[in-house]
């Protein structure tokens, strides 16, 4: 019985931990970007005893729930039906094209028939590969920032790019029309918390990495604040849908799409069974998104359908 409840008391506590205090320090830090589906296999222990001594069955089935929660497998909604037109947005880390050749890439992407493409890590390792891939995906036209590629056959009002504080990268703000009405799209790849680090000793590192992050979400803060109307963000954030640096972005950029309109945990790193690459609207109602089963890349690509937000 008593083990029951230590697990259970184990997983409320590694979930507060990680959700609240979460990167403030490098404890909480590794609890908030821990794989979730080892708070799962935690609990089995306990569940495995209890069974076996016929006591706090119930207890530990409930950590067992929690923690299968928390980690996204008992995540549905329900997909939105209608016949309103809607905005079909795709984002993907495409690897520099490592594992694909142009033309599947571009044959894969065009089958889903996306309004608005968004792609990192887009610096193709062969010389040739972007003009082949561009070439292969025609009605599109080109916004690009480092490594990050905005796509969309929506009418292109503008562009700009904004160097990422602590890396090399660059953040993508593209000015689209859609249905009339001006959409900011953001396309962003943020850095790495090196957790890594941590095994090595290097825990300067690992400080290191989370600043430059902070900064990083500072400034796609400050971009969402001065960008009015619709808005979407969307690429590898490099960020779990949990503690500080998440809900910092869901305030500024709007909920989480997978929250509102998908099944399941929804990972998309799929090496470390993590949901990392993201799309947040404002001002958008988003039908569906789901997670592709495409082993282009070392990622998943997300391909989300928004309509216009209801109005009074």
């Amino acid at each position: 019985m008593k083990f029951a409840w230590m697990t259970l008391l184990l997983v409320c506590l590694t979930w507060a931990l990680g959700e609240w205090p979460a990167e403030r320090t490098l404890p909480t830090l590794l609890l908030a970007y821990a794989p979730p589906l080892l708070w799962v296999l935690a609990t089995l222990p306990a569940l495995a005893w209890a069974l076996w001594r016929h006591q706090g069955r119930r207890v530990a089935l409930a950590a067992l729930l929690l923690a299968a929660s928390g980690a996204g497998l008992l995540h549905w909604r329900a997909h939105a039906t209608g016949t309103q037109p809607t905005l079909r947005v795709v984002t993907f880390n495409v690897l520099g094209g490592a594992r694909t050749t142009p033309d599947e890439l571009a044959g894969h992407l065009r089958s889903l028939n996306p309004d608005v493409l968004l792609l990192q890590e887009s610096r193709f390792v062969q010389p040739d590969f972007r003009a082949a891939f561009l070439n292969a995906l025609p009605g599109y036209a080109v916004a690009e920032a480092g490594e990050v590629m905005t796509l969309t056959r929506l009418p292109l009002l503008g562009s700009r790019s904004e160097a990422l504080p602590g890396n090399r990268r660059e953040l993508l703000v593209t000015r689209l029309e859609w249905r009339g009405e001006p959409l900011t799209v953001v396309n962003a790849h943020l850095g790495t918390v090196q957790v890594s680090s941590v095994l090595s000793g290097d825990l300067a590192r690992v400080r290191r990495t989370r600043d430059a992050r902070a900064g990083q979400v500072e400034l796609l803060r400050s971009v969402a604040a001065t960008m009015p109307g619709r808005m979407l963000l969307g690429g590898d954030l490099n960020t779990p849908p949990r503690g500080q640096v998440y809900r910092e972005l869901r305030a500024a950029f709007g909920p989480d799409t997978h929250d509102l309109a998908g099944r399941g945990p929804g990972w998309t790193f799929p090496a470390l069974h993590l949901r990392i690459d993201h799309l947040m609207a404002r001002d958008l109602t988003p039908t569906r998104i789901q997670v592709l089963p495409w082993a282009l890349s070392d990622h998943r690509p997300l391909l989300a359908e928004y309509r216009p937000e209801q109005t009074d």
